[in-house]
């Protein structure tokens, strides 16, 4: 059987995490959770009590600034290195699936591309920008994460998009609904997460680091390897 690992980033919100994993149950999804936490979060017992009583996998990691691509990378490099898993998808913990069995919707539509991208409808961005993701873990093991290195926190889900059009492998299924609640969508409180990673420094630094990474020699390279 295809297995896939969903890798969760969160800082001081372990609500969400409960919240989540009731949608995970409520979706009959069977794909393994596993959420990333930093080692100096002021929450982190809490984290560490609900995956005990909710059993699921968390994974602490020393915190390197802001954002959630450097844990993102990291977890998904970890798992990668490790191959347990075929496929690699990432929610944000304001991430809610909706439909019954979502997860086999992408593991299969990945199963068919072989090599390449898919993501769900998060009555949001739609099918502009894929906001929750899940990939093939060859390009998990070409890039040595889902992200490219030197990101913070945004402009990911354009990398993703524009990875998969450039391998010309990438599937929207408008029917597997991924709801994001974020607080620009009108479905979410501001708190300082939201706050600190959607800064106008972050939002500059990432645009520069996003544009740099796609005109780069690496990146042409991660194509040449994946196609």
């Amino acid at each position: 059987m295809t297995t896939m690992a969903i890798i969760v980033p969160s800082r001081g919100r372990p609500q969400s995490i409960a919240e989540l994993v009731k949608s995970l149950e409520e979706t009959k999804t069977s794909s393994s959770l596993y959420v990333v936490i930093d080692e100096d979060d002021p929450t982190l017992e809490e984290y560490k009590k609900l995956s005990v009583e909710l059993e699921f996998n968390y994974m602490i990691t020393e915190r390197e600034g802001k954002g959630m691509a450097k844990p993102l990378n990291k977890a998904a490099k970890f798992l990668s290195d490790a191959g347990w898993y075929d496929h690699f998808c990432f929610l944000g913990d304001d991430h809610r699936p909706r439909t019954v069995d979502w997860d086999m919707e992408l593991i299969n539509k990945l199963d068919e591309l072989g090599t390449g991208v898919v993501y769900g409808n998060d009555l949001f961005q739609g099918e502009a920008l894929p906001t929750a993701v899940a990939m093939s873990g060859n390009i998990v093991k070409a890039l040595g994460g889902m992200v490219p290195p030197g990101m913070i926190h945004l402009y990911l889900d354009n990398f993703w998009l524009q990875l998969g059009r450039d391998l010309n492998a990438i599937c929207y299924l408008p029917e597997v609904v991924i709801e994001h609640l974020h607080p620009v969508a009108g479905k979410g409180e501001w708190d300082d997460q939201y706050r600190e990673v959607n800064a106008e420094e972050v939002y500059s630094a990432d645009a520069i680091a996003f544009k740099e990474y796609m005109a780069s020699n690496a990146y042409q390279e991660l194509l040449a390897v994946l196609r």
